[in-house]
């Protein structure tokens, strides 16, 4: 009798860690992606860019545009003053299955 109750328990807390593993922790992902299109690439693209390159110059490279290419955001800021000036652009590459940032960069 008792070898028949240990085994039931063993096989009862077995059980119970095979069902813990499978549920794991409850994760949603959209079906385009956690990055679906282009507002919400260049959203991230800013909140990426200000801490590094300083809120008034990313502010004063508006407007953003955001090309999407093989499953990668690429966004980019504009030269102020409509292109008159010398220098580059914020460029931020963005994954749109899982919104890594893949690459960040500003032109000189």
């Amino acid at each position: 009798m008792r070898i028949i109750v240990t085994v039931c328990i063993v096989f009862a807390m077995a059980a119970l860690l095979v069902g813990a593993e499978s549920e794991g922790k409850h994760n949603y992902k959209p079906k385009e992606g956690y990055v679906p299109d282009a507002e919400t690439a260049i959203a991230i693209a800013v909140a990426v860019w200000k801490p590094i390159y300083g809120k008034d110059k990313i502010e004063n490279e508006k407007p953003y545009q955001a090309i999407l290419a093989s499953g990668v955001w690429t966004v980019e800021s504009s030269l102020p003053g409509q292109g008159r000036m010398v220098g580059g652009v914020a460029v931020a590459e963005i994954a749109k299955d899982d919104g890594r940032i893949l690459r960040v960069s500003h032109g000189k």
